[in-house]
């Protein structure tokens, strides 16, 4: 996996360098939409077929996002395909997101919380971290119950983790010592 980011990166930041500002969310919309056809086993495994051309790949990959691509993103997609990069497509498009929404001065904001929460709640927990770390966040939800109650942030590489799992596992190390 860090192998496919390592590769990614220099692709990410050279389509960063070429996106001017006042186009970078129709950018990220569309090399995302791109991203999430390509990470599909049925088009790896047409993208990977020798007897298929890479005009026939770039035509499925477009026909398929069903998104009109500015000529740098084709261009773009067809420097991908040309070096044999398809596969870390999906981590190009995370990284390129991750430029764009920190010029911006964006964070993505993972909550992970034991139970569903509302649109109001998640405001709650946002706006406290968004004075902390003095940027916008744009908050990504997921349940995951082996927290048992409580949620766990993650804010690019800072865990904020006030779950019940995390205090009991806290309380185990401690009576443990």
């Amino acid at each position: 996996m860090a192998e496919l980011a390592t590769i990614a990166r220099p692709y990410a930041e050279a389509l960063f360098k070429a996106t001017p500002e006042a186009e970078q969310s129709a950018w990220v919309a569309q090399v995302a939409a791109l991203a999430q056809v390509a990470s599909d086993a049925a088009v790896q495994s047409f993208a990977d077929n020798p007897r298929v051309t890479q005009d026939q790949v770039f035509g499925v990959l477009t026909e398929a996002a069903k998104v009109a691509l500015a000529p740098v993103v084709a261009n773009f997609l067809r420097t991908v395909l040309e070096n044999g990069r398809l596969a870390a497509l999906p981590l190009m498009a995370e990284q390129f997101q991750a430029l764009v929404q920190a010029r911006q001065g964006v964070s993505e904001a993972c909550i992970v919380s034991a139970f569903p929460i509302s649109d109001a709640q998640v405001a709650d927990i946002v706006a406290p971290l968004e004075k902390r770390f003095g940027r916008k966040l744009e908050a990504k939800v997921e349940v995951d119950a082996d927290l048992i109650g409580g949620v766990r942030v993650v804010v690019g590489d800072e865990v904020l983790d006030t779950s019940v799992k995390a205090r009991l596992e806290r309380m185990k190390s401690a009576l443990l010592a």
